[in-house]
């Protein structure tokens, strides 16, 4: 899945853009995924994961 975190499943989210004079436009914020190689199920793989869950150590990368 594209723009999906691995570990948290956090995904992309829309909204409005508003404007000074309250022009609203939809937009969305996408969240910052990172290609890492990771232990997954004993294993080495690539998944797409959230800096969040890399900084708070969910994830335990492979060397």
């Amino acid at each position: 899945m594209a723009n999906v975190c691995a570990v948290c499943a956090k995904g992309v989210v829309t909204g409005f853009q508003v404007s000074h004079s309250h022009i609203r436009t939809k937009r969305t914020w996408k969240p910052n995924l990172q290609n890492v190689r990771a232990i997954v199920n004993g294993t080495p793989a690539r998944i797409k994961v959230c800096t969040r869950c890399l900084r708070s150590g969910k994830v335990q990368r492979a060397v």
